[in-house]
Order: structure tokens, then sequence, then C-alpha cells
């Protein structure tokens, strides 16, 4: 196969610069048809690596959904697992994807068990829509919220809902 590398010389840098190759019309065809052959198997080695990471990815939101019932023992098992399928959402952002979140570190749990109170057992939502500001929602739910998290930290009835 006969190619050469395309350089032009730039002045204002006062080198020469690589712009390309120039290969045979042969070899590129060869290369081409290289490509093609081999792309079924290629297929498959993708779809193989997506369902491994998807196999992954559904192992570290069960993980994630026992860390929350090892610090909440109280919160009812589908609830748990509802929590962590939200916090752990792939490209979310949010605390369940962090680095802390998937070293199972208590505070990610934590926080991500707070937030989740705070959008289904509070009026937190509700104080929101009203145009209460942020800060001010979250400081009038915290007593509802600190009470449902204690609550579940408790072994007890896993039923009983504010």
């Amino acid at each position: 196969m006969l190619f050469t590398i395309v350089v032009r010389f730039s002045r204002s840098r006062g080198r020469y610069e690589r712009q390309g190759l120039l290969v045979e019309s042969e070899a590129l065809e060869r290369a081409q048809q290289e490509c093609l052959s081999d792309e079924e198997q290629r297929r498959i080695a993708r779809e193989r690596a997506a369902s491994a990471r998807e196999r992954e990815d559904q192992r570290y939101i069960e993980q994630f959904a026992s860390a929350i019932q090892a610090s909440y023992p109280a919160c009812p098992g589908l609830e748990a697992l509802a929590i962590a399928k939200h916090a752990c959402q792939k490209h979310s952002g949010r605390v369940g994807r962090s680095a802390a979140a998937k070293a199972l570190d208590v505070e990610a749990v934590d926080l991500a068990v707070r937030a989740h109170v705070r959008h289904a057992h509070s009026e937190y939502d509700r104080l929101l829509g009203n145009g209460v500001e942020r800060l001010e929602a979250r400081s009038a739910v915290a007593e509802k919220v600190a009470m449902v998290m204690e609550r579940w930290r408790r072994s007890g009835d896993h039923n009983q809902r504010f």
C-alpha cells in the first residue's frame, strides 16, 4: 500500500503542519471492505456491552436500595427501591450518581432519602407551586421530613404514612 503524508508550511507558526494522508484508492476501498466485513461483530459487541452496563446499573440500584434499608430499616422496601431508582438515574446529576453514593456513603444515602421524603411525604411541592422560595419551603417542611426519616430509622410499622 502506498501513501504519503500531506503537510503544509505555516508561516505564522514557522513550521510544517500535517494536513492528512494521501492513500491509493485501492487501499482505501480494501479498508472500507474490511470495516464492512466485521460490522456485524462490532454491532453484537456493542449490544453485549450495553447489556452488561444495564445489568451493572441494576445491581448498583439494588445495592443503593439495600444501603437505604440498612440505614432506614422501617422504610418500606418498594419505597426504598423507588428512592434508589430515582436517585441513581443515569445522566441525571442526582446524588445517586456521585462518587460518594457509588461508595454507598451514608451521607449520600441520607440526602437521597431526605429528598424523597421532602417530595413524597410533605407539602414541599405544593409550596413551590404556590411561589414559595426553595429555601423557605425546605424550612417549612423540615420538621415533617425529620419525623418521617426518624420513624424510618427505627424498626416498626412499614406502612404508616403522614
